[in-house]
This record gives structure tokens, sequence and C-alpha cells, in this order.
């Protein structure tokens, strides 16, 4: 495994930990850091339930965070690593932000703007474009979304 993918794979499990803490919380289990230089400038997990508010997602939240370490809402050079593939409102977000690389994990077939539903990222019309990179650890991402959902389902059941 190349240096790049390592530490991609270290970031990523950073995510996961924080998609973690947003399942406990009852929350769907996404997490989003945002690196720049090698180094964590800004964190996310999903809260739009606890924050009554619908863009709670981890992007949005990692983005807010790391604006405020850099004292700018242009993420220049900076790479987002996020659980789950980023819907319409955070591909958005990334794009304005001016996020240089995004790394998802698991696809996301319902709602996902960056090639499973639409694909924002290759819209040759916006001014900004952000590489683009899913599948990093997929399976565990894809995981912890699953086990989620079917707890979710077990406990509607058995009520």
């Amino acid at each position: 495994m190349n240096q790049a993918k390592r530490s991609d794979t270290d970031f990523m499990q950073q995510a996961i930990a924080l998609a973690q803490q947003a399942a406990e919380q009852g929350e769907v289990p996404v997490g989003a850091i945002v690196v720049k230089n090698g180094e964590v400038i800004g964190r996310g997990s999903n809260a739009p339930i606890i924050n009554h508010d619908p863009s709670a997602h981890a992007e949005i939240i990692a983005l807010r965070d790391a604006a405020k370490h850099l004292d700018n809402y242009r993420l220049v050079d900076c790479t987002l690593y996020v659980t789950l593939e980023p819907c319409v409102m955070c591909t958005g977000a990334i794009q304005h932000a001016r996020i240089a690389r995004l790394v998802y994990g698991a696809s996301d077939a319902k709602t996902g703007a960056c090639g499973s539903v639409v694909d924002l990222m290759a819209e040759t019309k916006l001014n900004h474009h952000t590489k683009v990179e899913g599948g990093i650890m997929a399976e565990t991402c894809g995981t912890l979304l699953s086990q989620f959902f079917k707890q979710r389902r077990n406990k509607k059941a058995s009520k």
C-alpha cells in the first residue's frame, strides 16, 4: 500500500470514529474530517436530529469547523474525508468551499451526488472541480450504515 493510500485509510478511520459517535446519538452514522497539509483542521458527524437542522450533515459541520480554524470560508488545498458519498447540498458546499479533493467511503444509491444518482463534481459548467475518489474503506463504512438501519428496523418491529 503506498503512502497516499495509507494516509487515506488513516484519515477515513478517523471519519468512521465520528460516524460511530453519531450512531450512538441516534443519528445516521456519517462522519467527516477536513485535512490540510496532513493535519485535521475540521471534524463533523451527522447531527440534524439533535440540532433540529436539516443542514447539519457531517460534511457541513466539518467544513464549518475547518473554515473557523483557517479564518476563511475558502478551504483551498484541503481534502475532505467522509464515510458516505455526499448529497447535493453537501456537494454544493464542498464546491463553494473550494475543497481540492474529496475522499468518500460508501456510495449512496439514493442521494449520492458524486456519481451514484447525479454527478455534480463532473459538471463542466460549474466553476470549481474537486477531485473525487470513492470507495476508500467502503465495506466498513457501508456495514456501519447497514447495521444502524437494521437496528432501527428491529426496534420498530419489536414495538
